[in-house]
């Protein structure tokens, strides 16, 4: 998800043992009954598969991080390797973007540990930073290993934004035999480990959080707008390898997959005031959806098109909007604004109601 403002915890796995209390009675809606227990029962089933493929990728890039005798990483002489790394980081990516709504509620410290961005763990170190790229302390995660594979082709709006952080240290490819170790039973390593306890605390919640994982759905449809505010400063999700376009993708995919779990339930939901009936409500999401597919297929690639030198978030020029960046940065913000009429997150919130679920509140 995107930077979190939150303090850093300690690695989130020493502390699991509180996890099963910390599910055990959270998000239950007033409906309780069979609907929300199979809603759980699915989630859980459902989710353990691209758990597993996770894990499973970031065990593939562990294996394929060379460690070439006397010196460190080369592009060409270990292409092969680092193509090999980089098939498997999209593959974990891709999976975790597609169930960070549900997982990030449920386990924050994991989202932390496996998805903080490179800004969010400095605001967390402090201005000492982390000197030390590889060794799976301080800055970890999918983008702290994504900032070492894409190194040598990092933008430079990215280096630019990043330059002013506290902390900040140059992206790198390991530069001596030692680094080069040091990544592969380090930074790698962490992340097969960080991948397998939430693979393993996923299978032992006693009760998964219901309520916790529909609000988490609703926000990251909220999200959908600050991702594309951040493309245009550098600060982007994924902003080394360029795939935030995809990122938004696999959002939106398995947003949809895991709300079709919820479908059933919220569809036998009567209206409520001024809220329709669930039948009605979930048209209103599944066409909220449908209208961000449509907006996402427009754009050729996996990067986020490249705003306008002029670009303001704050008071965007008639010009720069009308570039490939600017629709785009227009149509998502209709379509996932909750202050927005008829907005996907709008509905998302009346579902949640329906459901007796807190709404998101951004």
């Amino acid at each position: 998800m995107a930077q979190r403002d939150r303090t850093l915890t300690s690695r989130w796995a020493a502390t699991f043992g509180m996890s099963a209390l910390l599910l055990a009675g959270c998000g239950s809606s007033s409906s309780g009954g069979a609907d929300e227990s199979s809603v759980a029962k699915a989630m859980q089933e459902s989710l353990k598969a691209d758990l597993m493929t996770l894990h499973t990728a970031a065990v593939s890039l562990q294996a394929a991080a060379p460690t070439p005798s006397g010196r460190g990483w080369d592009a060409t002489m270990d292409a092969t390797a680092i193509a090999a790394m980089k098939t498997a980081w999209i593959q974990a990516r891709t999976t975790y973007e597609r169930i960070e709504g549900a997982i990030a509620p449920i386990f924050p410290d994991a989202d932390i540990a496996i998805d903080e961005r490179y800004d969010g763990f400095l605001a967390g170190i402090g201005p000492q930073g982390d000197a030390n790229l590889f060794d799976g302390q301080g800055v970890t995660g999918m983008h702290a290993i994504e900032r070492v594979l894409y190194a040598d082709v990092i933008p430079a709006r990215v280096v630019t934004f990043e330059m002013s952080l506290p902390g900040y240290k140059a992206a790198a490819f390991p530069a001596t035999e030692a680094e080069a170790a040091e990544f592969k039973s380090g930074l790698a390593a962490q992340l097969v480990t960080d991948t397998q306890t939430l693979l393993t605390n996923w299978d032992a919640a006693v009760k998964l959080d219901v309520s916790g994982a529909f609000q988490g759905l609703i926000g990251l449809m909220n999200e959908q707008q600050e991702k594309v505010n951040n493309a245009a400063s550098g600060e982007e999700e994924s902003r080394y390898s360029q795939r935030t376009m995809a990122d938004l993708h696999a959002n939106l995919a398995g947003t949809k997959a895991i709300y079709t779990l919820f479908r059933e339930w919220l569809q036998s939901k009567p209206s409520a005031g001024s809220v329709p009936a669930g039948k009605a409500v979930d048209g209103q999401i599944m066409g909220g959806f449908g209208s961000l597919e449509g907006t996402y297929a427009t754009i050729t690639g996996d990067a986020i098109p490249a705003p306008p030198a002029t670009w303001s978030a704050e008071m965007p020029s008639a010009a720069d909007l009308q570039t490939p960046f600017g629709q785009l940065y227009q149509a998502i913000h209709q379509a996932v604004d909750p202050k927005q009429m008829d907005s996907v997150v709008q509905n998302m919130n009346e579902g949640a109601m329906l459901l007796g679920i807190p709404g998101f509140e951004g």
